[in-house]
């Protein structure tokens, strides 16, 4: 979720990026979020060493707000990646997601910085110690673990690194 300065939002793996302000865009008069699960969202090739994930992006408020929330499974080269416009501090936390996650935070540069593992229906938020996240992947927990990835690790995409990419078409950023 994307708020401004240091609050919490309210999502599925509730995001947050700031302070005390509300959510700029909200899809029904009382919450932010979907009551139900979220449609599947246009999808991303990434990868950490070597191993490959199929990543759905999402990029609305809507999409981050909503998340994970009322999935039943994660298969495990699935994941979801939230990108917001830039870095901050995030928190996300597990309202309505029964799918136990871990989150990368990652800085602009595809670096992740942080892994938190978040448990079903938890709704104690994870914060950053960084304000350099601008992207938070989730995977099914462990997933980082099974695959000996640590904090450290660099995202790439088929276009390079998450700092190349348009996240708007989904394609490489036009170059001047």
């Amino acid at each position: 979720m994307v708020l401004t300065a240091a609050a919490l939002a309210l999502a599925a793996c509730h995001r947050s990026g700031g302070a005390t302000s509300k959510p700029t865009e909200t899809t029904q008069a009382a919450t932010p979020y979907l009551d139900h699960a979220q449609p599947r969202l246009p999808t991303l090739k990434l990868w950490l060493g070597n191993q490959e994930l199929t990543a759905e992006v999402a990029r609305r408020n809507v999409e981050i707000f909503t998340g994970m929330m009322f999935r039943t499974n994660l298969a495990e080269t699935e994941a979801m990646l939230f990108v917001f416009p830039g870095p901050d501090r995030r928190a996300f936390y597990m309202r309505n997601t029964q799918v136990p996650l871990t989150a990368a935070y990652i800085a602009p540069d595809g670096t992740i910085l942080e892994l938190h593992d978040l448990q079903p229906f938890d709704e104690t938020p994870a914060w950053s110690s960084s304000d350099r996240v601008q992207y938070v992947l989730e995977v099914a927990q462990g997933w980082f673990q099974r695959h000996k990835l640590t904090a450290g690790a660099v995202i790439r995409t088929p276009y390079g690194g998450l700092a190349e990419m348009d996240w708007r078409s989904l394609r490489p950023r036009a170059r001047p």
